[in-house]
């Protein structure tokens, strides 16, 4: 004989899938039952074969009509398990009673209730007075009455549920009655009331919950925030589940100074290797600029495998305005982003080459020059490790179409074709390294349109050799610093580059820029990023790096210092008009990482210019991390003559800026930021937030003060928008009602301009 009512009630292990706790606060937050549970899974399927045991300190049958069981009574089949002080069975009428200290527990979940009723004809049962406990979660709750229906639905009267510690009625769900459908594996809860604090906030007729991990159409928590410029935010999410592969979330943002903004995100699946997702932001008469203007934005982005080699890729965004990021809480970017990149890429990969064919256009939102877009680019990439005797061989290949917005204004365009072989010699040991390489640039340029440039030649045909040679040799030793055992590095490199020269004036800028000097910049074999400008190189680059490693082979510092030689002067230059100082030797680039005493960090970096004595980029961070989420960052960066985009002015940057976490109690978070100007003598952003996170329940209050980027558009001027802004924003989830997950301590320290960054590759 098999109770196959036993198998229904597995279908209550998945009750509130979203109550599950963060791995970190399991161990604190887990609701245990009253009776230790099996320990590991079994089928249901496996279940139904094995055999039932029954067991009691007395019984009475008759043999085909009932049998009585008393004291300590226990029915098990496998890893499931009734307990009772009395059972009868008849076998007459397939009926099973049992009441007195009543426990039901299987792998997933224990039940006990005050009296159980099963009939095995109609494969349904009912206990009365009913409390449950899920394994491995923290959701828990009373029932008056719970049935199983013969179709394997659950039924839940006059029931209520949480995921609080049951001394703890932080929040409560009550509902009249939940009904639980086993094949749709959703929830449906009729005269739901929501108590926090043990006070009724909200009362809902009906709702559905999912009781699995599949999705759910409905609304999600709200969000509520204050601001200087847009007032005060509520925000009230609808997701809708349209089908297994396609999603949408819908996103009513009111905003008291400006109105309402519209936020749409749709998602999908193309296939099991390809996602993409449509976002569409809308808002209609902006009531804080002048005139009302409609602002918008729509974006798609797409990525994935058609099959083992082919690659597609797309990202496309367009806004109605320069400043729309800055004024408007997207969901696309962030208003630190000042960039939008549009790219249509498809790719063909085997073992040894490649293929791409590509589109872009990047617009830089408040410059009045925009970029050239790629219409197209056709890349081809060939390598051969090890063609010969230890000789790599590569080549790499493309040809491009140059296209302008402005064409009609006089901007030139072009086609570029490029071929790039290369031949390399590398030799690595333990106790360093030798390469050799030779490469050759081929470039053919065809130019049209240049009425603004006439300097530029309708055809350029430019071939350029490059050779280059680079070794580095590793010494160590094994010191003691304060009275710790350490082994020392010592690792010197050099590296001589040789880079033809041709006059390269009467060709336009088309992808190219000046690259960053830093250590790791001293030893590139490009002085620009792109292919426009090739500068002549005749120099050498000496650089030294030094690491400290500890008993356990772990890293402590490391430090490296590096200048560049030049014996030649440059003579390819970005701007023709500009005449361009040719130093004897580059800056005096130094980077520096250590693990400074137990908890203490440094990190910094310096461009000293030697021969004028002069600072050109500083950066300095010291950290003090004793623990998880427990943080004190000290941070200074300096940079002279940097370009502002807006103004077309050189300015210098001194800033100085302190950042925190820090816990003050087990469930209690604050987290804080503030960077000063020290040349304007002013405050540019200052964040304080505090997260309180239990194991129910969660709510981050926070204060933001910040410098607007404003960019000049076709709206106000940029000198009547606010140049700070200022507010408050509450975030805040129930857990086991939905939300977007625990609101996190590392979230908050990467809000705002200056988002926090751990300037070490160290192991703490």
């Amino acid at each position: 004989m098999q109770i196959r009512y036993l198998v229904a009630l597995s279908l209550f292990s998945q009750f509130a899938m979203a109550g599950e706790p963060p791995a970190d606060t399991v161990s604190q937050c887990l609701v245990e039952p009253p009776v230790p549970r099996p320990e590991a899974p079994v089928s249901g399927n496996a279940i139904n074969k094995q055999l039932i045991s029954i067991s009691s300190e007395s019984s009475e049958a008759q043999m085909g009509k009932e049998a009585k069981f008393q004291g300590n009574v226990t029915f098990k089949q496998g890893q499931r398990r009734i307990q009772a002080d009395e059972a009868i069975l008849n076998q007459q009428d397939e009926k099973l009673d049992a009441n007195g200290n009543l426990v039901f527990q299987d792998s997933m979940f224990t039940v006990t209730a005050d009296s159980l009723v099963a009939r095995m004809k109609s494969n349904s049962a009912t206990l009365k007075g009913a409390q449950y406990w899920l394994h491995g979660q923290q959701v828990h709750g009373d029932a008056k009455k719970l049935e199983i229906t013969p179709n394997n639905n659950l039924l839940l009267t006059d029931t209520n549920f949480t995921t609080c510690p049951p001394d703890d009625a932080s929040w409560l769900l009550e509902a009249n009655k939940i009904k639980i459908d086993s094949s749709d594996e959703w929830g449906e809860i009729w005269g739901a009331k929501l108590r926090i604090g043990g006070i009724p906030v909200l009362y809902i007729p009906y709702m559905t919950i999912p009781v699995s991990d599949k999705r759910k159409t409905g609304f999600l928590f709200p969000n509520f925030s204050t601001s200087t410029t847009n007032g005060v935010e509520v925000s009230i999410p609808w997701y809708w589940n349209i089908a297994p592969e396609y999603d949408l979330t819908f996103t009513p943002n009111i905003m008291s100074n400006r109105g309402l903004f519209l936020k749409t995100e749709f998602r999908y699946l193309a296939g099991e290797a390809q996602q993409g997702k449509v976002n569409v932001e809308y808002l209609g008469d902006d009531q804080k600029l002048t005139g009302h203007p409609n602002r918008y934005l729509y974006h798609w982005e797409h990525q994935g495998a058609i099959d083992e080699n082919w690659r597609v890729l797309a990202n496309y965004t367009g806004v109605s305005d320069n400043n729309y990021f800055n004024d408007l809480p997207s969901d696309v970017a962030r208003a630190t982003d000042n960039q939008i990149s549009r790219v249509g890429e498809i790719s063909y990969f085997q073992q040894n080459w490649n293929t791409s064919l590509k589109v872009q256009d990047v617009k830089v939102l408040g410059e009045t020059q925009e970029p050239y877009q790629v219409m197209p680019q056709f890349s081809f990439n060939y390598s051969s490790p090890d063609m010969w005797r230890n000789l790599d061989f590569a080549f790499h290949s493309e040809v491009s179409n140059f296209e302008h917005t402005s064409t009609k204004k006089g901007y030139p365009t072009a086609t570029r074709v490029h071929l790039e072989p290369s031949l390399t010699w590398p030799i690595y040991g333990p106790a360093g390294a030798f390469v050799s390489e030779v490469k050759l640039y081929q470039t053919n340029y065809w130019q049209r349109d240049n009425r603004l440039q006439p300097e530029l030649a309708s055809h350029v045909s430019r071939t350029i050799p490059q050779a280059r040679l680079y070794g580095q040799i590793n010494f160590e030793r094994h010191t003691k610093l304060f009275d710790e055992n350490y082994r020392q590095t010592l690792e010197p490199q050099v590296q001589y580059l040789y880079v033809g020269y041709q006059d390269q004036s009467d060709i336009g800028i088309y992808d190219t820029a000046a690259l960053q000097d830093d250590f790791y910049g001293l030893f590139r074999d490009r002085r620009y990023s792109g292919l426009d400008r090739i500068a002549n190189a005749n120099q050498v680059t000496v650089g030294m790096t030094s690491r400290l490693y500890d008993s356990h082979n772990e890293e402590q510092m490391k430090f490296s210092l590096g200048q560049i030689f030049y014996l030649e002067d440059n003579k390819v230059s970005l701007n023709p008009n500009l005449v361009e100082e040719t130093p004897s030797f580059s800056v005096l680039a130094a980077e520096m990482d250590a693990k400074l005493y137990q908890d203490f960090y440094f990190s910094g970096a310096l461009q000293y210019d030697t021969k004028e004595k002069d600072n050109k980029k500083t950066e300095v961070t010291l950290d003090y991390r004793p623990g998880a989420n427990q943080l004190v960052q000290l941070s200074y960066r300096y940079v002279p003559d940097l370009l502002n985009t807006n103004t077309n002015n050189r300015v210098d940057i001194s800033q100085a800026g302190l950042r925190t976490a820090w816990p003050v109690r087990d469930d209690l978070y604050f987290v804080g930021s503030w960077y000063y100007d020290l040349k304007e003598h002013r405050s540019v952003e200052a964040y304080t937030g505090f997260q309180y996170e239990s194991c129910c329940w969660a709510v981050r209050l926070s204060y933001h003060y910040r410098i607007n980027t404003n960019y000049d558009d076709k709206f106000d001027p940029v000198d009547d928008r606010a140049q700070f802004e200022s507010g408050f924003y509450l975030n805040f989830m129930l857990k086991g009602l939905g939300g977007s997950g625990p609101l996190g301590v590392s979230k908050m320290l990467d809000q705002g301009l200056f988002s926090y960054r751990k300037p070490l590759y160290l192991k703490n």
